[in-house]
């Protein structure tokens, strides 16, 4: 280091404190970066890379972005997951001796930007941390722009990841010591960025921020994210709300796969938030409502009286148009109070946002009169709960002019009366121009000269200017020379310098004068801030409350009803897909498990694109919707309020983690059989696929069974293996379910509709053929399929007390005719005339599919006797 200049030596230095992040490092009006900062910025910014002399021997890389576009070239260096470290000068340079003193004044990462691009309106932007608490993990978890805190304990990381994915994280904060294995599962399946924190001593947190969490875990927990928050924001912090301790087992739970599988934010295929169960149901009017709506959606209530709390005022929403209406029109002129709370404690808040502030306000007392006229107890208390800051609002328009403008710096934000000091600047630099206006019109008459003007610029202040024209009608000795232009003489006067000087200082105090006063403004709002934070939860409630019912009125959702145990749903719908067909017609369909019906289980079998998946997401999708407090789409609704829901839909890799569409499939199966409870939903589409066909039917009847015998979930199980609609017959809480498709001119006809009984065929050649493969290739797999439905079939569904079937090579079904097959050797076997002669009784032309699954269970009881 020695070897370099001081000024680079001092960067140096600072940059060893943050190598894990781009420093920015201030020169004049640039930020600057050196060595590897500068190559991987000029890479990741598209910006010239260049270099300069730094004292050693070689030239040293160097790039810049200009100081006031830079927040847009931190935000591109953010949205790809870096930090960066801004280091600004911390002395004047004229008062500097040798280098001018520099420190980083934030460091900004994806979990602590305040705002850009980059920060949704909708979507909160949190921060979290983990910690190791013996055999399980601390949780806490921030959002900088709005101040929520919270934290949870739990003792599996699958939960604690689970808690990163639906939250949508953007940084995790971790001890040095965590497990590398969880750092990579974090990084992989979260894509979150990591940040290390050593300190987690609870000591140096304000007391009112922990005011009623006694757990020393969770304290420890939370103070790990405080120190890191404190150490790179560097910057007060008053807008953090009192920590707020969670409970995961007082919410549904579903696991990261399940909340992908059924799309409940994002599209798994674009992952976009259009498409999704999100998508459709956000109709708030207020970006805190927004996120709000997230946050219920992630944490599914399981608490029955607050889930019909949610819905006895929803119900009187619904009923009250007029009412709604009125208060959907009040809730667009409110802005987004937790956020500007938030841009008041980080002091970047400007006179702009403190009107927004004050806009918001004035719809407070119209918002809080209409839920009180809606005369329901529930409206009752959430009016009751409802501050209209009226001090607050009374002080902003007291303080600041309709209109001011962006900068804070540049006056003309206050206004008239506020502030005596100020209206007398502003009186003399008002009457300084008027003086001077007159001066101008007085010297025209006095000299005669119809072109003399008065004018103003920063180098040379005010100036009489005369063109040359017209320079000898001026008497001599009159003005005193100032300037010479190539046209023009321009000239001052005693009297002009002390009106120049008047004039000058009164709009030079004036702007020091005014960002003071606004800087004692925002002083005064940031003790308002606990009671802004409040107000805006009571407002986003409303929103996401009037939100239900809006959708629910438009979409003709009915109000469920629950049942310890019934699932019973009369014309149910998909509510995402009824949305995206439009004017198309969406088939519902029923679903009745539970009490009363005998059906625990539903094996559903049918044709690829009958919509199978659609059924099982549309009775998921349905019970989350019932337990955040929606409507649900369906005719008639009773349901249980479930405590977990599992998926296993669709086919997916995880390649990252070098694990197969099989290996993800059995993950994701195991997921749901060793932490399903009889108060869970189960659905499993198309198990065991992925394998051999005798492997994925041994397996998925195993699953069946052991849901079945061992848990007693309630379960949707999708299934090409009509051999296991046989089980029907063997497990008392089984039903099959078929989706119906018809065949009309050699052509499948899918008619989506859900009918009892297993389906007869999978008419998986006309799904090819509908894809549009070659005609030679659809007509050689209907031969090949004749050819097998002309074999016997081997006996795969076994009583439950024998063992797994044997997969000989008799038993696997051939590919082959019988003069290709190769020549095996075949088993005597007792002949059973009786058997016999019951086979060849049998009419299979006058049979049904069922009928013959029937008897063949007869006499296959007869042939083991």
């Amino acid at each position: 280091m020695a070897t370099y200049t001081p000024m680079m030596q001092q960067y140096l230095t600072i940059k060893a404190d943050y190598e894990d992040a781009f420093l920015f490092f201030r020169l004049g009006d640039f930020y600057e970066m050196f060595f590897e900062d500068a190559i991987r910025a000029s890479q990741e910014l598209e910006i010239t890379l260049t270099s300069r002399d730094g004292g050693s021997s070689e030239r040293i890389p160097m790039c810049g972005v200009p100081y006031h576009s830079a927040p847009n070239y931190i935000e591109q260096l953010i949205n790809k997951g870096f930090k960066v470290a801004i280091c600004e000068q911390t002395e004047d340079p004229k008062q500097a001796k040798g280098v001018v003193r520099r420190e980083v004044v934030q460091l900004i990462t994806p979990g602590t930007v305040m705002d850009g691009k980059g920060v949704s309106e909708k979507e909160n932007n949190f921060l979290v941390s983990l910690t190791v608490l013996g055999a399980g993990f601390g949780f806490a978890v921030t959002d900088l722009t709005t101040g929520e805190t919270s934290v949870t304990k739990t003792n599996r990381f699958d939960e604690a990841l689970n808690e990163i994915y639906s939250l949508g994280a953007k940084e995790a904060v971790i001890e040095s010591a965590f497990p590398e294995e969880y750092v990579k599962m974090m990084k992989d399946r979260c894509s979150v960025a990591v940040s290390i924190e050593h300190e987690d001593d609870a000591g140096a947190i304000p007391r009112q921020l922990l005011r009623g969490l006694e757990d020393q875990d969770l304290q420890r927990s939370f103070a790990r994210l405080y120190h890191y928050i404190t150490r790179t924001q560097k910057r007060n912090l008053d807008h953090l709300q009192p920590v707020r301790h969670y409970e995961l087992k007082n919410f549904l739970k579903m696991d990261l796969y399940s909340k992908r599988n059924l799309e409940l934010t994002e599209t798994i295929r674009s992952s976009g938030r259009k498409g999704s169960l999100l998508w459709l149901l956000d109709e708030t009017k207020t970006a805190m409502g927004g996120r709000l709506l997230k946050q219920w959606m992630d944490r599914p209530l399981i608490d029955r009286r607050m889930i019909e709390e949610r819905h006895e005022m929803v119900q009187v929403l619904l009923e009250r148009f007029f009412e709604r209406e009125d208060i959907r029109e009040g809730l667009k002129e409110v802005y987004d109070l937790e956020r500007l709370a938030g841009r008041v404690a980080f002091g970047n808040v400007n006179a702009r946002d403190m009107i927004q502030l004050k806009k918001s306000l004035q719809q407070v007392p119209v918002l809080s009169e209409l839920i009180k006229s809606l005369n329901h107890p529930y409206s009752d208390k959430l009016a009751g709960r409802i501050d209209p800051c009226d001090d607050l609002k009374e002080l902003l328009d007291q303080a600041l002019v309709e209109q001011p403008p962006i900068s804070v710096k540049e006056g003309n934000m206050m206004k008239e009366g506020f502030s005596e000091q100020l209206d007398q600047y502003r009186d003399a630099s008002k009457n300084g121009k008027t003086w001077i206006a007159e001066l101008e019109a007085s010297e025209r008459q006095r000299t005669g000269i119809r072109t003399l003007k008065v004018g103003f610029n920063r180098v040379f202040g005010y100036y009489i200017e005369i063109t040359r024209a017209n320079l000898h009608l001026l008497p001599e000795g009159l003005y005193e020379r100032k300037q010479t232009l190539t046209n023009a003489e321009r000239f001052i006067t005693p009297d002009l310098k002390e009106k120049e000087a008047l004039i000058l200082e009164a709009e030079e105090n004036m702007a020091e004068l005014e960002y003071r006063l606004f800087n004692e403004l925002r002083e005064k709002v940031r003790t308002f801030i606990p009671r802004l934070q409040s107000l805006a939860k009571c407002i986003s409630e409303l929103d996401v409350l009037q939100c239900f019912a809006s959708v629910s009125d438009k979409r003709r959702y009915v109000r469920p009803v629950f049942s310890d145990d019934t699932l019973d749903l009369k014309d149910g719908r998909h509510p995402v897909v009824e949305k995206v067909l439009q004017a198309q017609e969406y088939v519902p369909n029923d679903c009745r498990m539970g009490d009363g019906t005998g059906r625990g289980m539903l094996l559903i079998t049918g044709p690829n694109m009958s919509g199978k998946s659609t059924y099982m997401r549309q009775v998921a999708l349905t019970a989350i919707l019932a337990q955040i407090g929606c409507f649900v789409p369906a005719e008639k609704a009773i349901l249980p309020i479930f405590d977990q829901i599992f998926t296993r839909i669709g086919a997916a890799d995880d390649l990252i983690s070098g694990q197969s569409t099989f290996m993800v499939e059995m993950l994701e199966a195991r997921n749901a059989i060793v932490h399903a409870t009889k108060n869970s939903l189960i659905l499993f589409d198309e198990i065991g696929r992925g394998t051999s066909t005798y492997d994925g039917m041994a397996l998925a009847q195993a699953m069946i069974e052991y849901i079945h015998d061992k848990i007693g979930a309630k379960t949707l199980f999708s299934t090409h293996y009509h051999e296991l609609t046989i089980l029907d017959q063997k497990l008392e809480l089984l039903a099959n379910v078929h989706v119906r498709a018809v065949e009309r001119n050699g052509k499948v006809v899918f008619l989506h509709k859900i009918s009892e009984g297993a389906a007869d065929r999978s008419y998986g050649i006309h799904v090819a053929e509908l894809a549009e493969l070659p005609a030679e290739l659809i007509k050689r797999a209907q031969e090949i399929l004749e050819k097998l439905e002309n074999q016997p079939k081997a006996q795969v569904i076994k009583e439950k007390d024998e063992p797994s079937p044997v997969h000989t090579e008799e038993a696997q079904l051939s590919f082959f005719s019988q003069s290709e097959a190769p020549k095996k050797q075949k088993r005597e076997r007792p002949a059973d005339k009786e058997l016999k002669e019951a086979v060849l009784e049998l009419n299979l032309l006058e049979m049904t599919p069922l009928d013959a699954m029937n008897k063949l269970f007869e006499l296959q009881k007869t042939a083991r006797e």
